[in-house]
């Protein structure tokens, strides 16, 4: 089951940071959790978007040369009390989208200098997504088995949705997001 969490994990963060990379010739979502956590990942992000992208920043001055290992380094430490949830996990993959668009951006403003500079480097959004993958689909496949893995985030992004307009719904997923959120910003400013 764990090769199954993480190759469906693996599918679900590629699709999401190649729609951030490359908005224009994204194709459809390839399973109802792509769909979801595009939906998902987008309303956080607008909700949010100067923070994330503030968060961004202080990420790629910060981060070093290898950007795969600092991204693995923020998901333990957004989860660092034990506390998983959905919301969290959007979170996640909101600010690698973020970061992905942001790597993307710098790429094409360098193209004329260095066309492949972080696909080259090993560190394009198939790299992230693989760090993502193994992390969750892997390393937390436990939580996500106890959480009924994908599908149960489908049933978590229907129940947001049915509710859309009930304010203290999605007060709730903001505030499990923005538990996330806070830790990105703790990790990224000591």
């Amino acid at each position: 089951m764990s090769c199954g969490l993480r190759s469906e994990t693996l599918t679900l963060a590629e699709d999401y940071l190649s729609l951030c990379s490359s908005p224009h010739s994204a194709p459809p979502p390839p399973s109802e959790s792509a769909a979801a956590m595009r939906r998902m990942a987008g309303d956080l992000e607008s909700q949010h978007q100067a923070r994330f992208h503030s968060l961004v920043q202080t990420f790629l001055r910060q981060c070093g040369p290898d950007l795969c290992t600092s991204l693995r380094k923020v998901m333990e430490e957004m989860v660092g009390d034990g506390h998983l949830n959905w919301g969290r996990v959007v979170s996640l993959f909101t600010f690698s989208g973020v970061l992905a668009r942001q790597l993307q951006e710098e790429r094409a403003e360098t193209l004329g200098l260095d066309p492949g500079l972080w696909q080259e480097a090993g560190q394009g959004p198939k790299e992230l997504a693989e760090t993502i993958a193994e992390y969750l689909g892997v390393e937390k496949k436990d939580w996500l088995l106890e959480n009924k893995g994908w599908e149960g985030f489908c049933a978590y992004s229907r129940r947001t949705t049915e509710v859309n307009h009930d304010l203290s719904m999605k007060t709730a997923l903001f505030a499990a997001a923005g538990v996330g959120i806070a830790g990105l910003t703790f990790l990224l400013v000591r």
